[in-house]
């Protein structure tokens, strides 16, 4: 099927270079482009696409508001966001991601890094540009979260707990399969199974819940 996405950027320029980017790749079609957050966020509700592309610093609203009207904790049908700047900033990519954002980039991705995270979000996966993880992933360690995290009512298994160190990891669904020797469908359900435990709603949080529950530790 081809995944439809929505840009938005308040640069002209960048919108069409990134439209002609993702349209010359096979199974991705831009069906909208905005300059501004508000017009994004309309575009969105009444296309829905199955991926939107935001830039950061936009004018009216931000990519950071707008990924929170559309994939943040209150939003009922959540769309998926991928939140692509120029602007690499720890506190950008935290927020992005606490407002629902299923992956990061930065400009200089390239178009095979572009088209990797439309993909990725499109099939509920995540993926953050490399040269931002290592930092993104010593953050939460260092601060960890501003109140504890509630820990599951029901114990995760011992597998559920090897998958959700892996997602944590940012390991995709083929990728966690390979390494543990399980069907592509057994990961998808033990990723579902772990975001209705941790009641979360994406790998991202999921993620998020393992750094700041100490599941991972990372040296430096």
């Amino acid at each position: 099927m081809t995944i439809r996405v929505l840009v938005a950027d308040d640069q002209e320029i960048v919108r069409t270079g990134l439209t002609i980017i993702l349209n010359t790749q096979p199974g991705i079609d831009v069906v909208g482009s905005a300059g501004d957050g508000r017009r994004a966020v309309e575009l969105a509700r009444r296309l829905r696409p199955d991926v939107c592309l935001f830039h950061i610093r936009m004018p009216g609203m931000d990519g950071i508001e707008a990924t929170r009207a559309l994939a943040g904790p209150t939003v009922a049908e959540p769309l998926a966001v991928v939140v692509i700047t120029t602007f690499d900033l720890d506190e950008y990519v935290y927020a992005a991601l606490r407002a629902g954002a299923r992956g990061f980039l930065l400009k200089e991705a390239g178009p095979d890094l572009l088209g990797q995270a439309v993909r990725a979000a499109a099939n509920g996966d995540a993926l953050i540009a490399p040269s931002v993880t290592t930092r993104l992933l010593k953050a939460f360690a260092d601060t960890g979260p501003a109140a504890p995290r509630q820990q599951p009512v029901e114990p995760l298994t011992d597998r559920e707990e090897q998958v959700l160190v892996a997602v944590a990891r940012g390991r995709t669904n083929k990728e966690i399969g390979d390494e543990f020797h399980i069907t592509l469908s057994t990961v998808k359900s033990h990723v579902t199974s772990l975001m209705t435990k941790l009641g979360v709603r994406n790998r991202v949080e999921v993620a998020m819940w393992a750094y700041e529950t100490n599941r991972i530790r990372t040296r430096w």
